[in-house]
C-alpha cells in the first residue's frame, strides 16, 4: 500500500497532472479526483502502518466480523490428557508450542502455547496463548499445581500485543527466575471474544455471554487442561484499557473467580457507542451493576485486592481513578501506581509492568492441592 501511494504521487506529477492542466470542467473534476485518490492511498497506507504497530485488527475476517471462531461446540484434541503439554483435554486445543527463550545464566524461560479455549456454558471460543514456566516441566514439580494470571488486551486488541509489545511471557519468566514471583501460569487473551463487537466483558442480554466465558468457562477449561489451581486465591487478572476495566469489573462481580486484579489505564464504566451496541437491553439495573463506582456506592465491597494505574498528565482516567481509590472500603483493598506523566499506550504500560506484574503475582496463593493429572472435576465452578 505504501508503494501504491508513492506510485500514485509519481504518476500524478509526471503523467496525469500535465494532461489535466486545462481550465475545462472535465479537467477540474479530473484534478479533484486525482487529489482525492492520492489522499485515500496515503490514508490507507498510514492506517495499515498504525494497525501493524498496534495489532488492533488481526485479519480481514477480523475487521469485517466474519471470523468463524465466535462460538460453537467444545473443541477437543486427542483422548487422554498430556500433563506435560496440556494437549488433549476438554475445552483446549493446542495449535503450537514454542520456547520463550533463555534468560540470564542460560536458564530456560519456559514455553508458550498458542491455543483455542472453548466454553461449555457460554458456547464461545477464543484464541490466545498459555505461558508455562520452566518448573512446569521439571520432575520435582510434576505433582504440583500452579497459580494463574489472566492477561487481557484492550479493544479490539490482539493477544500477540501482550507478547510483542508488552513482553509479558518474558517478563513473567524473568520475575520467576529472580524469585519475585512463584512459578505461575499465564493466559494471554483479548476481551473481544465475539468480534467485532465490543462487549465490555459482560453477558449481553440475548447476546454473547462473555462474562460467563471468562469467569466460569475459562477457569474450567484451563483447569482441565493444565496443572493449575482451582480456587479463587490461585487466580488473578490483569488488563490494559478495556482489559483493565474488564479485570476490575469481573473480579468485583465474581470474587469467587479472581482474588486480585490489575487495571492498567482502565476505566470504571462501560461506554455505549457504535462498537458496543446496546449492551444492557434497556435494563437500567444491569447498567448500574456494571458501573464500578455505582457498585462501590450501593453494594457490599468484595474481598479482593486490586491495583489501578494512571498518570497525572496524559491519562483521561486520572480523576476517576482517584475517585475510585477514595471509594474503596474493606474488605476490598486497593493500591495505586500513578506516574507523573504518560499516555494511554504501550510505552506507559511497559513502565508500569515492572512493579504491577510482581505485585499481582505476590497476591496469589500457591495451590495446596497436588494432582499429577488435571481433571474437569478439579475445577471450581464460578456462580
Amino acid at each position: 500500500m505504501a508503494l501504491l501511494a508513492v506510485a500514485g504521487l509519481v504518476a500524478t506529477v509526471w503523467w496525469v497532472w500535465p494532461r489535466l492542466s486545462s481550465r475545462t470542467w472535465k479537467a477540474v473534476l479530473g484534478r479533484v479526483g486525482v487529489l482525492l485518490a492520492n489522499q485515500l492511498l496515503i490514508l490507507l497506507a498510514l492506517a495499515l502502518v498504525i494497525n501493524n504497530y498496534g495489532l488492533f485488527i488481526g485479519s480481514w475476517s477480523d475487521l469485517f466480523g466474519t471470523d468463524e471462531n465466535t462460538g460453537g461446540s467444545i473443541i477437543t484434541q486427542g483422548g487422554e490428557i498430556d500433563t506435560t503439554t496440556g494437549q488433549g483435554s476438554k475445552g483446549v486445543q493446542v495449535i503450537n508450542t514454542s520456547p520463550v527463550g533463555l534468560l540470564a545464566k542460560g536458564h530456560s524461560g519456559g514455553k508458550l502455547q498458542e491455543v483455542v479455549v472453548s466454553g461449555a456454558t457460554s458456547k464461545l471460543s477464543s484464541s490466545g496463548f498459555v505461558y508455562l514456566p520452566p518448573q512446569y516441566f521439571e520432575k520435582k514439580w510434576q505433582n504440583k499445581r500452579f497459580p494463574v494470571i489472566v492477561a487481557l488486551t484492550g479493544y479490539p486488541g490482539d493477544a500477540r500485543n501482550l507478547i510483542t509489545r508488552m513482553e509479558l511471557p518474558t517478563r513473567l519468566a524473568q520475575a520467576i527466575d529472580n524469585h519475585e514471583i512463584r512459578p505461575t501460569v499465564m493466559v494471554l487473551m483479548r476481551p473481544t471474544v465475539a468480534p467485532p463487537r465490543d462487549t465490555e466483558c459482560m453477558d449481553v442480554p440475548n447476546g454473547p455471554q462473555v462474562e460467563t466465558y471468562f469467569t466460569k468457562d475459562l477457569r474450567e477449561s484451563l483447569s482441565s487442561a493444565y496443572r493449575v489451581g482451582t480456587k479463587r486465591e490461585n487466580w488473578g487478572i490483569l488488563g490494559g484499557s478495556t482489559g483493565g476495566y474488564c479485570a476490575l469489573k469481573m473480579s468485583m462481580r465474581h470474587p469467587e473467580a479472581f482474588a486480585a486484579a490489575v487495571s492498567l489505564s482502565g476505566y470504571y464504566k462501560a461506554p455505549i457507542d457504535p462498537t458496543t451496541g446496546d449492551l444492557f437491553g434497556g435494563d437500567h439495573k444491569l447498567q448500574d451493576e456494571n458501573d464500578l463506582m455505582w457498585r462501590l456506592a450501593h453494594l457490599p465491597h468484595p474481598p479482593i485486592t486490586v491495583l489501578v494505574t494512571s498518570s497525572k498528565k496524559g491519562e483521561a482516567n486520572y480523576k476517576s481513578t482517584m475517585a475510585f481509590l477514595g471509594a474503596v472500603k474493606p474488605p476490598m483493598q486497593a493500591s495505586s501506581l500513578i506516574l507523573p506523566s504518560g499516555g494511554h499506550n504501550f510505552n506507559t504500560w511497559n513502565r508500569e509492568l515492572p512493579q504491577a506484574l510482581p505485585w499481582l503475582g505476590q497476591q496469589l496463593q500457591a495451590p495446596t492441592d497436588e494432582a499429577a493429572t488435571p481433571t474437569s472435576a478439579d475445577a471450581t465452578p464460578a456462580s
